[in-house]
């Protein structure tokens, strides 16, 4: 019970601050639907993802382990299509200039859009886990 609670406040964090770095994700009635989504993905990480990763686990072999990705894909796809209110629209990023770094303007739509945001969340929640070790 404490691991699942542990993922539904990482989940429910990262996909915050995902959708605050970047625009185009919906939650159209604001935190409840957020917390759905937090919920609906760590449902969905917790079932679906270990699954779809036996099912590719041939191409995961392949490509030493880059193939993961595709799972973490299908989950965000599985839980726009199952938690109403819960949209991706777009992937719209302003971009960032400081000192030492410039990173462009970056804008996606469609299965695109699903897969940056796929990508920005596991890197947020790898971290955030990192973080707790």
């Amino acid at each position: 019970m404490k691991r699942i609670l542990r993922h539904f406040v990482i989940d429910s964090v990262s996909i915050f601050l995902v959708s605050s770095i970047a625009s185009g994700m919906v939650f159209e009635k604001g935190i409840e639907t957020l917390l759905l989504t937090g919920l609906g993905l760590t449902i969905a990480s917790l079932i679906a993802k270990p699954i779809i990763n036996i099912l590719l686990l041939p191409v995961n072999l392949i490509t030493f382990g880059l193939f993961r990705w595709v799972a973490a894909v299908a989950v965000l796809y599985i839980v726009t299509m199952v938690v109403p209110g819960f949209k991706i629209v777009s992937f719209d990023f302003g971009g960032y200039t400081s000192l030492w770094i410039d990173l462009p303007v970056i804008a996606f739509a469609g299965f695109l859009a699903v897969v940056a945001f796929s990508f920005l969340h596991s890197i947020i929640s790898s971290f955030i886990y990192w973080l707790i070790k």
